[in-house]
Parts: C-alpha cells; sequence; structure tokens
C-alpha cells in the first residue's frame, strides 16, 4: 500500500460547489426514502446461504412457491463466483464450502441439471476441497433433516441442555442472544430428528467424496485445541448414552425449550427477529404435532416471509430488517446539517424511534443485571427480550442531539440502561454482559467460533460516545474503565479491531470518535499512531477499502476496491482527530465527491460489515447511502467554521 503525500491545496472555488452540490442533491433523496411514519429501513443482504435456506425451507414442508423460487434461483446463479465456481461469504471473497453446498442443493431443489455448466463447476469446488462432508455444522444440520447425511454427522446437543443448571459450564445464558434464539427450538428438533418431506426427493450423493453413511471424520475440532479434542470425546460418550436419557426427563426439557421459544416468538417480527431462529421454531413446531394452521405456525411463517426481498427478476431473503439502525444512523448523518427546513421530518423519525424503546420487558440480559431497568431498543422494528446496546447509544445520540428536551426521560432511560449493562472489563457487548465464555467456543457444536457476545471496540466506542454527549467525563468511574478498554484493545499497529463493521477501519473510526468526544488530548502517540495508520491505509484513488478477508490474521491487509462507505468512516475518523485540512481527508472527501452514484446511494457492492467474523458477512445497503453524506456534510461545517459547540458522541 502506497503512502500518499499529506499536502493538499484547499478546495476550490468549483470544490466546493460540487460539494454542495452532492449533499444538496442526496439529503433531498435521503428524505424521499423515508417512510410515511417517519423511518427509514434499506435491505440487509447475507451470502447465498440464506437464500438458499428459505428454498430448504419451503421444501420441507412442501409450501412451495414456484415462482418466488425461480427468483432466488435467478439470485443464486448471479452470486455464484466465475473465479472459483463456488460461493463466497462476501462479494468477490473465497470459497465456502458450506455456502456452496446449500446453494447447489437448493438449485437442484429448485429444478437445475446438474450437469449444467454452472452446476459442474460448483460440484467440481465442492469437491476439490473435500466434498459436503465438510461444511459447517449448521450445513450438516440441514442435510440431516433432508436425510443426506446421518445424525451422526451432527454434534449431540441432548435437549436436556434447557434443564442445566446456571453454574453449569455450559448454559444458555452463558451464549449469545443469537446462540440462544437458534439453540432453544433446535434442541427439540435434534431429539425428534424429522426429516423433510422433500417432495422431489431430491439428493446430493454427487457432493461426497466418501458416501455419506460411511464418512467417519464429521467432526472436527473447532479450535484446534487440547479442550475442543477432550469435548470431542465426551460428544462422543454423549452420543453412546443419549438413548437411555429418561422419558421424563426428555419430555420436562423439549416443554421447557418449548416455553422458552414461545414467550420469545415475537408475533410477524419473529423469535429473535433473525431468519434462523425462526426457521427453527416452525420445525420443531411441526415436530411437536402442531397443525398448519396453529397461531403460532402461522405467525412464524408469516415472519419467515416478510423477509423476501422480490424484484422484477430475482428474489432473496435477508436475514433480519435493520430498521432502528437505520433510522438512528440516517438521523445522525442528516442532523449534520441546520434542520429548519427539515424540522417536522427529522422529528416524525425520531418520534418513531422513541416509541421503539423498550421499558416494560425484562429481556435476556437480565439473567447478568436483575436489578436494571429496562431502556434500550432493539435492532429490528420490534425485539423486545433483546435490546441493542449499540442501536440503544445510536438512537439515544440522535435524540439528544435533536432535542434533548422533548426527549429527555427516553435519553435518562437509555443512560441507565447503558450504563448498567458495562462488562467488568470495562467495555460493553452487543446484547449481554459478562458474555465471555470463550472456552463454549471450543465445543463441537461450535466450529463455527461465534457463539458468544463479549465487550468489543465499536459497541464500547458508541456507548463512551453517547455518555460524553450527555456531559460525562473521563473521571467519572464507568468512563473512565471504557477509556482503558478502549485503549487496552489498540491494536499493536495503532488500529482498532471491527468486530460489527469491516474492519479496522470501522474499530479505528468508532475509537477516534470516542476519545475526541470525551476530550482527550488529540496529540498523544496512540492516537497519532491511529491517524497514521488510518493514512496509511488510503488507496490511490483517495477512498479507503477492506474486505472480509481481513479477518484472518494472515490477510489483515487486503483490500481489493476502495468503498464509499469506509471512506466516510476513515474520514471521519481522520476529522475526529484533527485532520481535516490534511491531504488524506482532501483526497478522500474529493473520491465521495466523484464515485457513482445515484441520488443519496454510492454504488457499492462490497460487503462492509459483519455478523461473525470469517463465517458471516452483511451488506447493508444503507452504509452507501448516509454514512457518506454524514462525512461530506461534516468536512462542509468543519470547512466553514460551522462545527456544532457541544461535544457529539460520533
Amino acid at each position: 500500500m502506497a503512502v500518499l503525500s499529506d499536502c493538499a491545496p484547499a478546495m476550490s472555488a468549483k470544490g466546493e460547489a460540487l460539494l454542495d452540490h452532492v449533499l444538496e442533491e442526496s439529503r433531498d433523496d435521503c428524505f424521499r426514502r423515508q417512510a410515511q411514519d417517519g423511518h427509514w429501513v434499506f435491505e440487509l443482504e447475507a451470502d447465498a446461504t440464506i437464500p438458499a435456506e428459505y428454498i430448504l425451507y419451503e421444501h420441507f414442508f412442501d409450501e412451495i412457491d414456484d415462482a418466488l423460487e425461480r427468483k432466488i434461483a435467478v439470485y443464486l446463479r448471479r452470486t455464484q463466483s466465475d473465479r472459483h465456481g463456488g460461493w463466497p461469504l462476501f462479494y468477490e471473497g473465497d470459497f465456502d464450502i458450506s455456502a456452496s453446498v446449500k446453494a447447489y442443493f437448493a438449485l437442484k431443489v429448485v429444478g437445475d441439471d446438474a450437469n449444467a455448466p454452472h452446476m459442474k463447476r460448483a460440484r467440481e469446488a465442492i469437491l476439490a476441497h473435500g466434498g459436503a462432508a465438510k461444511s459447517n455444522v449448521f450445513t450438516r444440520i440441514a442435510l440431516a433433516l433432508f436425510d443426506q447425511v446421518p445424525w451422526r454427522a451432527v454434534p449431540v446437543m441432548p435437549v436436556e441442555i434447557a434443564l442445566l443448571p446456571k453454574w453449569f459450564p455450559f448454559h444458555l445464558d452463558k451464549v449469545s442472544y443469537w446462540s440462544r434464539t437458534v439453540i432453544a427450538p433446535l434442541l427439540i428438533l435434534m431429539s425428534k430428528k424429522p426429516t423433510a418431506i422433500n417432495p422431489r426427493k431430491i439428493d446430493i450423493r454427487e457432493l461426497f467424496v466418501t458416501p455419506p453413511e460411511e464418512e467417519k471424520h464429521y467432526h472436527v475440532n473447532p479450535m484446534g485445541s487440547l479442550l475442543g479434542a477432550a469435548l470431542l470425546r465426551i460428544d462422543s460418550l454423549l452420543r453412546l448414552l443419549e438413548p437411555y436419557f429418561p422419558k421424563g426427563i426428555r419430555q420436562r426439557a423439549i416443554e421447557k425449550a418449548l416455553s422458552f421459544t414461545k414467550e420469545r416468538l415475537n408475533g410477524e417480527d419473529g423469535i429473535g427477529g433473525i431468519f434462523p431462529a425462526m426457521v427453527n421454531a416452525v420445525i420443531a413446531f411441526d415436530c411437536l404435532g402442531y397443525e398448519k394452521d396453529h397461531a403460532d405456525v402461522v405467525v412464524a411463517k408469516k415472519a419467515i416471509r416478510r423477509l423476501v426481498v422480490i424484484g422484477e427478476e430475482e428474489a432473496y431473503c435477508q436475514p433480519c430488517f435493520s430498521p432502528v439502525w437505520d433510522t438512528g444512523l440516517m438521523s445522525l448523518a442528516l442532523q449534520e446539517a441546520p434542520k429548519t427546513a427539515e424540522a417536522a421530518q427529522h422529528e416524525k423519525a425520531l418520534d418513531w424511534l422513541a416509541g421503539r424503546q423498550i421499558l416494560d420487558v425484562v429481556g435476556d440480559w437480565a439473567a447478568q443485571r436483575p436489578n436494571l431497568r429496562p431502556g434500550g431498543w432493539a435492532f429490528q422494528y420490534w425485539n423486545d427480550y433483546y435490546p441493542d446496546v449499540d442501536d440503544t447509544a445510536v438512537v439515544a445520540m440522535a435524540l439528544h442531539r435533536f432535542d434533548k428536551a422533548r426527549y429527555g426521560e427516553a435519553i435518562a432511560r437509555a443512560e441507565e440502561w447503558i450504563v448498567g449493562m458495562q462488562s467488568a472489563n470495562g467495555g460493553w457487548g452487543a446484547f449481554d454482559a459478562e458474555n465471555a465464555h470463550y472456552g463454549l467456543n471450543h465445543i463441537p457444536f461450535s466450529d463455527h467460533g461465534a457463539l458468544l457476545d463479549p465487550p468489543t471496540v465499536d459497541v464500547s466506542a458508541r456507548c463512551l460516545g453517547f455518555l460524553a454527549q450527555i456531559g460525562y467525563g473521563c473521571e467519572q468511574p464507568v468512563v473512565a474503565r471504557g477509556l482503558a478498554f478502549l485503549k487496552g484493545e489498540q491494536e499493536e499497529d495503532g488500529s482498532w479491531f471491527g468486530r460489527w463493521g469491516t474492519n479496522y477501519i470501522y474499530g479505528t473510526w468508532s475509537a477516534l470518535s470516542a476519545f475526541q468526544a470525551l476530550g482527550e488530548d488529540l496529540s498523544v502517540p496512540y492516537i497519532r499512531k491511529a491517524v497514521d495508520w488510518l493514512k496509511a491505509r488510503q488507496r490511490e484513488d483517495g477512498g479507503w477499502g477492506e474486505d472480509g478477508a481481513s479477518y484472518w490474521e494472515a490477510r489483515r491487509g487486503e483490500a481489493k476496491a476502495s468503498t464509499a462507505s469506509q471512506t466516510a468512516w476513515a474520514v471521519l475518523g481522520l476529522m475526529a482527530a484533527g485532520e481535516v485540512e490534511s491531504g488524506a481527508v482532501k483526497r478522500g472527501i474529493a473520491y465521495l465527491l466523484n464515485a457513482p452514484r445515484s441520488g443519496a446511494k454510492w454504488h457499492e457492492e462490497w460487503y462492509t460489515s459483519v455478523g461473525f467474523p470469517r463465517v458471516f458477512y452483511l451488506r447493508y445497503h444503507g452504509y452507501s447511502v448516509y454514512f457518506p453524506v454524514w462525512a461530506l456534510t461534516r468536512y462542509r461545517n468543519l470547512l466553514r467554521g460551522n462545527a456544532p459547540a457541544v461535544r457529539q458522541g460520533m
């Protein structure tokens, strides 16, 4: 990566006119995209696995929408890699065997000929990587449900887990919210071991190097550790003992898992608000004999169908909705400019957000914080059991920035909840406190390594930014602990890891924003080191980019292209560190001003966010809208001396 000169002339009159034009056009388009009730929501795209699973879900029950599936098949064919023949986890990423097996299976059940060129290329790629037996646990569970592999291909997860006491090494309270909502109904179906209807009787035996019933090496040590090896032995022992577990205890465990699932069913927003948990719940109900017209089945299926995005030629299924996150960030971006002309539209958005605050449901987070009052916001439209700490900080900042008196009570409750959710190490996780039982990532079921929700830099930075914005100082204990956590997490090269955004650019922007909001001395070595890192990462075209490969330590410097959203993060981070007049910022601004866009949407196919590093990546379609608008507006404010007098958390 070439280090570009930090010298650049001041923006010309022509440049300033272009800046004004781009902002006027894009801000108008942002408001045009606002829903009637005030909120914004953009598409949220994952990899091929979710659309493929949607097709398999319909074939599990023989409830097939042929027209929809043909459109999803178009999407799956388009997202197949020309480079390696399989399906990646993110745009132009490496071959991923689990995504490829699911996509191939889905296309085959839709009706694609196994000898068609695209299927042949996919099959050859899968076999070259060891065949379908090398898929991850969740893919093998799907294959077991379709009788493509024996159930011994899946690690043992006895439903009796639901009855374990809290002191036991494994307990649902000790894993993340997403794991909890996926596992609870999954325990039921793994105990019942149902078989899909699979009306077209499709199989994928051609994807196995060894016939699936003869394969002996389904299980791998997820972390390559001694603990993982020991847990594999326990898995083998459990497999022998499970048939002898008392039936009465098993029934009690099923009822406990069912009760957990039904309590959190969440209406048409779905259990946990996430696709995998919703599908598991529907299959669990079927296992237990629920009729198709049962109210719980009907509402759970509606929740799944709502996630489907249908276009003229293509369709795909989203992993979840992101309206609170989108609306909070869009509000912050648009509030950067004087808001007199659009005050009513701002107020409508913020009133919508205020109405979504969770004030009367004590969620799963209370397992660690039993005396804390609720006061957070979920990520989705509704998800009362699982408010998101990151969303809460962002929304509360937006409310406070617009009208701290009007939204005073909401801000106070958010403050109380965020302060209460700080973990002992000074950081904040996304949904739980003290969710860092790292040994659980070694169990055979956790080959994805994403079972937990420990504190992260980006969420912690957002919480500190909110607290700074409402008047907290570095001397207050909650802030002092948070600052110590952030400083302790800085990488050797000066950057910070981005857990929920790709990757070090996101983490570094987040951390620098928090330090600036708290009034940290911007000349201290650790901040200058971060600034130097950001400048060194700038690309020849003036932008910044970082792809999903950066989550592998040996590949952390990889980037295939600049993106608008990541360039905006880098520019915002540099401006937070006092670099408004630097050449790096000016080149970044020039990149944004000249990059292709349609109205407020910069053209960006790259996945700049992440669900689980190295496992599940996300493309927020809103990121290439509000982040560039945010960066450009702030730059114009600072350039013209219009920066706000109050501290801003990001």
